[in-house]
């Protein structure tokens, strides 16, 4: 045998022995039968399809008309409503208002989703920040009930009591997500 030839030959014997042995034949120094090897692994699945957001079939409906305020409310400039109240305790509100607090109660709670905040100030008294605080408090639960009883979910319903202010008003302000300021007062 040539030089070339037993090396050759030497190769082939090296690889068949670290080849691994057929099926039911026992490998060398194991004691098992060899096992089945696993079929290759699955494609994976396609990426899930984007769906496109439905398009409308019917006619839009159309946009709800402006409210009509009583006497006592406003519409506020960077969006809401202001009910004024009078200097009279215990606070009440007229029914007509009552009737719009439902309205704006209704439409608030028909959107997915935001907080209203009720700002509730005071003109007085001066001298007596206490009486003033629980003042605000007591007209500001009013509007929150009138708004809960049109549909807005009192969670979603923020109250802010402040006092007597320098505007010395004697409102509670209605302030929808989008008439929020984006930060808050100092306190």
């Amino acid at each position: 045998m040539t030089p070339s030839r037993s090396l050759s030959l030497l190769a082939v014997l090296l690889l068949a022995a670290a080849a691994p042995p057929a099926l039911g034949q026992t490998a060398p120094g194991r004691g098992a039968p060899n096992a089945v090897a696993p079929p290759p692994p699955a494609a994976a699945p396609p990426p899930p399809a984007v769906l496109a957001a439905p398009t409308p079939t019917g006619p839009a409906l159309p946009p709800e008309p402006p409210l009509a305020l009583p006497p006592g409310m406003a519409a506020l400039p960077q969006g809401g409503w202001r009910l004024r109240f009078g200097n009279e305790p215990p606070p009440s509100i007229a029914p007509a208002v009552q009737a719009t607090l439902a309205e704006i109660g209704r439409r608030l709670g028909s959107r997915p989703q935001g907080r209203v905040s009720l700002v509730a100030q005071a003109s007085g008294p001066a001298n007596d920040v206490s009486t003033a605080r629980r003042l605000t408090l007591a007209r500001a639960l009013l509007v929150k009930q009138a708004l809960a009883a049109g549909g807005l979910p009192e969670n979603r319903i923020d109250v802010r009591a402040v006092g007597r202010t320098a505007e010395a008003e004697d409102a509670v302000d209605i302030l929808p997500a989008e008439a929020q300021p984006t930060s808050r007062p100092p306190r």
